[in-house]
């Protein structure tokens, strides 16, 4: 692989935003005097965001008539404390210094929408060379127009840039894209090895060898 940018999806393969967003769902359980579920037993849907975060939480479908007003309630919980256990996975800080000192740039492109997404960037003090979230293009992942719309930002052909991710619609976005596919094994997904990645890496610094 001869990068010259690195893309990363953010939950779950970034930051470990789980436990911001688990305490949103629970919030919203609680205040319809259900009891809280324990994160352990949402954190595999983290990625899925808010849909589903209610979907797992509710036992809904995203048919349901009240659907579209718990979602808003959800993300107004979640906007109101996103930041407080939310924090980088170990080692990711090492990773990004390293890109860095490569002289390469690094990114970030999500399905989660820009207010809530810079809004954590800008708590986490990061310095992403550009930010694609699931409300600056039409299409969400799988869809490849945010991760294009990350290249065309960057000024570099597709095929210049990797994309690292923890969900398979990771995976199939940058494939569609033209991208490097890497798939990491810390994050909220748990079938890596079956999304016919590029590359699949155990942890952060693994990174460092294909760039």
């Amino acid at each position: 692989m001869r990068s010259k940018a690195v893309l990363f999806d953010f939950d779950g393969t970034l930051a470990d935003t789980a436990a911001d967003l688990v305490a949103a769902l629970n919030r919203l359980r609680t205040v319809r005097g259900m009891a809280e579920i324990p994160l352990e037993k949402l954190r595999p849907y983290a990625s899925a965001g808010a849909r589903g975060l209610i979907v797992a939480g509710f036992g809904i479908l995203t048919e349901h008539p009240e659907f579209k007003d718990m979602r808003e309630e959800f993300l107004r919980y979640y906007a109101e404390a996103i930041c407080v256990e939310t924090k980088l996975f170990p080692g990711m800080d090492k990773l990004l210094g390293a890109i860095e000192a490569r002289g390469l740039r690094w990114g970030i492109v999500t399905n989660k929408s820009t207010h809530l997404t810079r809004k954590i960037v800008a708590a986490m003090a990061l310095t992403p060379a550009c930010v694609v979230c699931g409300d600056t293009t039409p299409h969400l992942k799988p869809h490849p127009a945010s991760l294009l719309h990350a290249a065309n930002e960057l000024a570099l052909a597709p095929k210049d840039c990797l994309y690292v991710g923890d969900d398979l619609r990771d995976i199939l976005a940058a494939h569609a894209a033209g991208m490097t596919s890497v798939a990491v094994e810390w994050g909220y997904g748990d079938d890596w090895h079956a999304w016919n990645a590029d590359t699949v890496i155990r942890q952060p610094m693994d990174l460092v060898a294909h760039l």
